[in-house]
């Protein structure tokens, strides 16, 4: 047996023969062993496994793998989409909305959205909805070249920007974007890079002019005229609104646990996922 071995060897190296050509060899052998066997089936699982033709690797984050038709189909997900789509909640139950009204360099906003915010999203996204509006606790003022200023000073103004620019250009992937930045070391810095991640399909040049253009400062005016409107007057950020309503219980109770909170708001049947006990965390503000 071993001579046989050393021979297919010998012969693949003289001949240089592919890995196809060397499975043809222990096919033709009538008097496989064990080890043959196995370099066999090894032979039988690469042709059947299409490793000869590999596809090309799905350029979609998970988090969109269901997002339509044609990407389940990209990354090979189409059976698990269907089993996700026919677990989800019933449609004709209005989901839980919430409003976020922050700042970018908020230390407290930031924590909210990173450790509340987007985990609980990230799970219950088909029972709740979120629109994030980044001005906070910023002020408008009548100038042409600095119309606002931040709490955080100007490169929280920048980041505001950033961030309205960045909702207003990349719609569905715009959450996944500004998580991606909040949670990194530097908010302004990882935007670049968070959105070719997220939304490849939107170029940094269209941001930048967003930002350099009317637009931007058009998106703040919008923000901070929705902050103005906030009945009652915000006295801090984070701010959240839910089903068109602020009140300081539910803020409590969002603050303490959001999983668990926007699991109760909702009025149709429960997901799975929110059969699971609260967690607590603690609350700070800005």
């Amino acid at each position: 047996m071993m001579r046989l071995i050393g021979r297919l060897l010998r012969g693949a190296a003289a001949s240089v023969i592919s890995l196809r050509s060397l499975c043809g060899l222990l096919r033709s052998n009538m008097k496989l062993s064990g080890l043959l066997a196995v370099l066999l089936l090894l032979c039988t699982d690469r042709r059947s496994s299409g490793m000869s033709h590999p596809k090309p690797a799905c350029r979609y984050p998970p988090s969109q793998w269901c997002r339509s038709l044609e990407i389940a189909i990209a990354c090979n997900v189409q059976k698990q989409c269907m089993e996700v789509n026919a677990t989800r909640p019933n449609q004709a139950v209005p989901p839980v909305s919430v409003i976020l009204y922050y700042e970018s360099l908020c230390p407290a906003c930031r924590a909210f959205i990173t450790q509340q915010l987007f985990p609980t999203w990230t799970m219950l996204q088909d029972i709740m909805t979120v629109t994030l509006v980044p001005y906070g606790n910023a002020k408008e003022i009548p100038s042409p070249y600095s119309p606002f200023t931040c709490q955080h000073g100007e490169p929280e103004c920048r980041g505001n920007m950033i961030e309205a620019c960045i909702i207003h250009l990349t719609g569905h992937s715009a959450f996944q974007i500004i998580y991606c930045m909040e949670s990194a070391a530097d908010v302004l810095d990882a935007a670049p890079p968070c959105l070719q991640l997220y939304a490849p399909s939107v170029s940094w040049s269209s941001v930048d002019s967003c930002l350099k253009g009317g637009l931007g400062r058009q998106l703040m005016h919008t923000n901070a005229v929705m902050t103005r409107a906030l009945h009652p007057a915000h006295t801090h950020v984070p701010w959240v609104i839910f089903n068109g309503e602020y009140t300081e219980e539910n803020e409590d109770k969002a603050m303490s646990s959001l999983f668990h909170f926007v699991c109760q708001l909702y009025k149709g049947v429960k997901p799975p996922v929110c059969s699971g006990a609260p967690v607590r965390l603690n609350r700070s503000f800005c």
